[in-house]
């Protein structure tokens, strides 16, 4: 099965965090399928979530299953956005 879920990345104590497309199987930072977006949850300056909404639709009309945190996330994004 396909899950949109988190890939951690950053350093100690300075998380970052993909968005990706991954088999269920895979491990939390191993393969995945594509980067569809970023959470940033500590910037310097920037942006904090970027979500590339038309690869989240491709991937949900496909199958894939969100994450409870990615979830919540794409709700408080469409929220903001709306």
């Amino acid at each position: 099965m396909v899950i949109i879920r988190f890939a951690r990345g950053g350093s100690k104590k300075r998380p970052f965090y993909n968005i990706v497309a991954t088999d269920s199987r895979n491990r939390r930072d191993g393969r995945f399928i594509e980067r569809i977006g970023f959470y940033n949850p500590l910037p310097l300056q920037g942006k904090t979530l970027h979500i590339a909404q038309d690869r989240l639709i491709y991937w949900q009309g496909v199958g894939a299953q969100l994450s409870m945190t990615v979830a919540r996330l794409v709700k408080k994004a469409q929220v903001i956005k709306l």
